[in-house]
């Protein structure tokens, strides 16, 4: 079943310098493992191929049910310093929202969730 981030997770994000912040929460604590699963550094670095020049760090806040991303070389420079009309990495989360995930019909069935 396709699943869109959107209809599993809330996201936030902001910036630091040159790089972009991305925090991803899940709506329901039963969705965390599924989104901490599917949410891989490589996934994500995947996903803003193109878009950022830098590495993607990824940290895990089970407690909150969310994850949170660095993503590195995001921001032209910062905010004083880029030409981008997003320098403060404000979209990233919208942009990470979009990503769709594959997952098993069982499991999705399972969980509850909405399909894409």
């Amino acid at each position: 079943m396709k699943v869109r981030l959107l209809d599993i997770a809330h996201a936030r994000s902001g910036d630091k310098g040159d790089t972009a912040n991305v925090g991803v929460i899940a709506m329901r604590p039963e969705w965390f493992p599924l989104i901490n699963r599917e949410l891989t550094q490589a996934r994500v670095t995947q996903h803003f191929e193109g878009m950022i020049k830098g590495d993607v760090d990824r940290f895990e806040l089970p407690n909150l049910n969310a994850l949170n991303f660095f993503l590195h070389g995001a921001l032209g420079g910062g905010g004083t310093l880029s030409l981008k009309t997003d320098a403060q990495g404000k979209v990233y989360s919208t942009a990470l929202l979009r990503m769709v995930l594959d997952v098993p019909d069982d499991e999705a069935r399972a969980l509850g969730l909405p399909s894409a």
